[in-house]
């Protein structure tokens, strides 16, 4: 399966694109108002509580954008962090810290938002159960959220369509569920094999093939956790289907050995920063 790699590079890249967005086709037509060289130190703030990433985009932006501006972060990725806390200091010519603001916040915002999303399901899963992502992804930003939900405690899910099979209802509907199960195990080559059902029946008609992880989609607890005996120690279980905060504990009590949910990328709530000069 494919990782999620965030290095210097990526980032560079990712905030180049991102700042000519902002700046194209004239720049900053407000800060350019301001003539002044003068430097200054702000204070990076946040506005809420959670768990911060993106520090590295932040350095980043503002290091394409002059390079002699110098971010100090006060805490590591991954950390929690309150409302009101200072979690690092920028310093530099004021106009060029400007036109950084928002692309810088954008990243911090947005990365932070899905890793104290993941958190919260994490916390309210028991400690066996692993809460992983899907696909439902921003198009161009699955490596930046994929990398926010590990900073969460969540794990990846495949990263694209070419890591593993993963036979969806929409598969199944027009073929035999065990013909697309044996077809997968015979062209494998080391990929894993994940088979979605929605009745137990379905479940029934594979169990002793060999695949690797069978997904109960949409299912009531009862029969998730019927489908968790009959998988038995030779499938790997997970679930899924409209899982929040409310219903995690009693899906993870089942037995299953993750859950994976869409909202925690697609639709997570962005955490809120300011700078402060």
């Amino acid at each position: 399966m494919s990782t999620v790699k965030i290095n210097n590079k990526f980032i560079y890249n990712t905030c180049k694109l991102a700042l000519n967005e902002d700046l194209y086709p004239s720049g900053d037509i407000t800060s350019n108002l301001i003539a002044s060289k003068s430097i200054i130190k702000a204070n990076l703030i946040s506005n809420d509580n959670g768990v911060i990433g993106g520090l590295r985009f932040v350095k980043m932006t503002f290091k394409i954008l002059d390079k002699n501006i110098k971010f100090t972060s006060k805490v590591s990725d991954g950390s929690k962090i309150k409302k009101g806390q200072v979690i690092g200091v920028v310093k530099g010519n004021v106009k060029n810290i400007l036109i950084g603001e928002r692309v810088a916040l954008n990243f911090l915002s947005h990365i932070s938002g899905i890793a104290t999303k993941t958190n919260k399901f994490v916390k309210a899963a028991n400690e066996k159960t692993k809460i992983c992502c899907t696909r439902k992804t921003i198009p161009s930003l699955r490596v930046i959220q994929k990398y926010a939900v590990k900073l969460g405690g969540g794990i990846n899910h495949r990263f694209n369509l070419s890591d593993e099979f993963l036979i969806k209802d929409n598969h199944i509907s027009s073929n035999d569920i065990s013909n697309l199960v044996k077809k997968a195990i015979k062209s494998k080559k080391n990929k894993k094999i994940t088979v979605e059902v929605d009745k137990l029946s379905q479940l029934r008609k594979i169990v002793g093939l060999k695949f690797n992880t069978v997904l109960f989609d949409n299912m009531s607890l009862k029969n998730i956790k019927e489908g968790v005996k009959i998988a038995g120690k030779n499938y790997e279980t997970e679930a899924s289907g409209n899982i929040s905060l409310r219903t995690i504990k009693s899906v993870a009590s089942t037995g299953v050995d993750r859950i994976s949910i869409g909202s925690i990328t697609h639709s997570a709530p962005a955490l809120d920063f300011k700078i402060e000069f």
